[in-house]
């Protein structure tokens, strides 16, 4: 099918004026054939205004391209003029004998225009298979009134715009960045797909939707086409109104060049499946992003997956964004290279964010916090962003655990060095990642060590609650995983994973298929750990509780004791800010509070609302009210031995 209408060679300008003298020439012809009038000398002036015109009217184009037949194109052309030419109107009034009928049916196109023929009514011809004029009433075909339909009435003037029906449905792609290695090879090869008269539907699949989307533009421009992005969830749910929009799309194409990307966005296995019946049926180029393979079993879409960029073809996109400012920022491009998994389309956002002061001293800290967004928009629907503000001064443990911390951070930093500029990946047969177990009684400090993690990555932090995470449903549970994973790679987070019990334990037995399934879940999530780019982080109370096999697949475990009352001391002294007044506390009497980290300071943040209602400085007698509440929430005693003395 022809896909392309329209000038040339000619200016816009001229094509449009040249076009429209035909138009107005060619309603003549049909007119004069409608009223019974010579036409010869009409005939003679329309085809020398053709001959004059270096590039083809549209009303030929649109022949041309949907195969109209010569009676097909005068019905076309006559549904037209009862729109643009009064006189036309008219003259299908005075046919049909009746100034209240100025319309054309097909019964009067068949009796006044030449080669006429009965097939051109059918729904499967192509006037009404591509909607070209409309029956006003369908069910009495020859004698109802036809109407051209609005987007091909302005097609023939020469006017192209996107039909309203899909624009609503629609977000047009922009131009494609400068794409990577692996990038630019899947976009030729979905360029191949869609010039192939029989394979021109495609599944693509990669880490990055933005970069996807950018290879689909990239290969639409190497085509002249124009692409179209519609979300799965919003393609129409029943198949009378999908074929329509499968049939529009398809007309669109021909129109004014476009190809079409829908995106599955993880919707689920109803958008799945309407969206396979979209692209399998629509004819013309189509990609689709995001839809698993599991979906297509048929293989119906040419498979197309990008593999991910390596660290000199995110280099080369960094340097290519930054242009000019490049040499004076690589240390930084390196290290944005290290920690973030973003291509060229994520590269251009953040190097464009910052733009106005990539020549200033900030620069580089500006683009690695542009990064740090750009995962923040997916992340805060799916986790707990939690703002790290502690330090390593604040962490109070065992030399033995915060040494494992801070190498910990260091595997983090040096990730890119060591393994993909020192070799190491190619030795490494599960990932790259960095994974954690924190395991210990609550309050002692799990999520505040991670919190400093975070804060000395500079880096943001997303808490996700297993027990929310986990579902009933088999396949749930990974989805809802794959979804966290994927939103997290762009921005490079840490991600604390909650409650590892909810997931984890000891199911290595499978006894039934849920602890099959179980055991899928928890595979799934170490394998995903295990590859991703950042710090995974799971927490549990109690480590007996997890089974050795999928202990050993992490790297670090760290184990949080309860303080000691040296240690609860500590936690005492540096509980309080400097600025809160205090008189006469005493950190060798609070530590006689057998409590975590957490608790000391709930206590803490309590006494000091209560000094404030009493407009006094926290006092003894303040952390013993609200050690009091405290422990009644413990539902625990508070001892006589433990606040001997704090009255005073």
């Amino acid at each position: 099918m022809t896909t392309v209408i329209g000038p040339v060679i000619e200016r816009m300008d001229d094509w449009v004026e040249a076009n429209h003298r035909y138009l107005t020439a060619a309603l003549d012809v049909v007119r004069r054939r409608l009223a019974g009038e010579e036409t010869e000398g009409a005939v003679c002036r329309r085809d020398a205004l053709r001959s004059a015109m270096l590039s083809p009217p549209a009303l030929d184009g649109i022949a041309d391209a949907f195969g109209l037949s010569g009676f097909e194109r005068d019905v076309l052309l006559l549904c037209a003029g009862v729109e643009l030419d009064a006189a036309v109107a008219r003259a299908c009034a005075a046919a049909h004998g009746d100034p209240g009928r100025p319309c054309a049916t097909f019964s009067l196109t068949m009796a006044a225009l030449p080669d006429s023929h009965w097939s051109a009514t059918t729904p499967a011809a192509p006037l009404r298979r591509w909607h070209l004029v409309e029956l006003d009433h369908p069910e009495v075909p020859t004698a109802s009134p036809l109407r051209i339909d609005e987007r091909l009435l302005h097609a023939l003037t020469g006017i192209s715009y996107l039909d309203p029906r899909i624009e609503v449905l629609a977000e047009t792609l922009p131009p494609a960045p400068l794409l990577t290695r692996p990038l630019r090879a899947a976009a030729d090869r979905l360029t191949s797909c869609w010039a192939s008269p029989t394979a021109r539907r495609a599944r693509i699949s990669g880490r990055q939707p933005a970069d996807l989307r950018a290879l689909v533009s990239a290969a639409s421009s190497g085509l002249g086409l124009q692409p179209v992005r519609l979300r799965a969830a919003d393609l129409p749910a029943t198949a009378g109104e999908r074929d329509l929009l499968v049939r529009l799309c398809e007309r669109e194409t021909v129109l004014s060049s476009r190809s079409w990307l829908v995106d599955v966005e993880d919707q689920g296995p109803e958008a799945g499946r309407s969206t396979l019946d979209f692209a399998v049926r629509v004819q013309a180029p189509v990609a689709v992003v995001g839809l698993p393979p599991a979906a297509d079993p048929g293989r119906r879409l040419t498979a197309i997956d990008v593999s991910p960029s390596d660290a000199q073809e995110r280099r080369t996109a960094w340097r290519a964004a930054l242009g000019v400012t490049a040499p004076s920022l690589e240390s930084w491009v390196d290290r944005l290279v290290g920690q973030f998994d973003v291509g060229p389309t994520g590269v251009d956002a953040a190097t464009e964010e910052v733009r106005d002061v990539l020549d200033r001293a900030d620069a580089g800290p500006r683009l690695w916090d542009a990064c740090r967004r750009q995962a923040r928009p997916a992340l805060d629907d799916l986790a707990q962003r939690i703002e790290p503000r502690a330090t390593w001064a604040d962490l109070v443990l065992p030399a033995g655990q915060s040494q494992l911390l801070r190498e910990i951070a260091l595997h983090v930093r040096h990730r890119l060095t060591v393994f993909e500029d020192w070799g190491f990946a190619a030795r490494s047969a599960r990932g790259t990642g960095v994974a954690a177990l924190f395991s210990g009684p609550s309050g002692t400090g799990k999520t505040f060590a991670a919190e400093v993690l975070a804060a000395d990555l500079a880096l943001d932090l997303y808490r996700v609650d297993l027990s929310q995470v986990v579902s009933k449903y088999i396949g749930e549970t990974e989805k809802n995983l794959r979804r966290i994973f994927d939103a997290a790679e762009a921005g490079g987070v840490v991600l604390l994973f909650d409650e590892a019990d909810a997931l984890f334990g000891k199911r290595s037995e499978v006894k039934d298929s849920h602890d099959r399934y179980a055991n899928i879940e928890v595979s799934y999530l170490l394998q995903r750990m295990e590859t991703y780019r950042g710090l995974a982080v799971l927490t549990t109370n109690l480590k007996s509780a997890l089974d050795s096999a999928f202990l050993r697949r992490l790297r670090f475990i760290v184990q949080f004791p309860f303080p000691d009352a040296a240690g609860r001391a500590d936690i005492w002294r540096r509980v309080f800010p400097a600025e809160l007044p205090t008189e006469g506390l005493d950190a060798a009497r609070l530590a006689r509070l057998t409590v975590a980290g957490g608790t000391i300071r709930n206590i803490a943040l309590s006494a000091a609302f209560l000094a404030a209602e009493a407009g006094e400085p926290v006092r003894m007698s303040h952390v013993l009210l609200a050690a009091r509440t405290e422990y009644a929430k413990l539902e625990r005693p508070l001892t006589d031995a433990e606040v001997a003395g704090w009255t005073t």
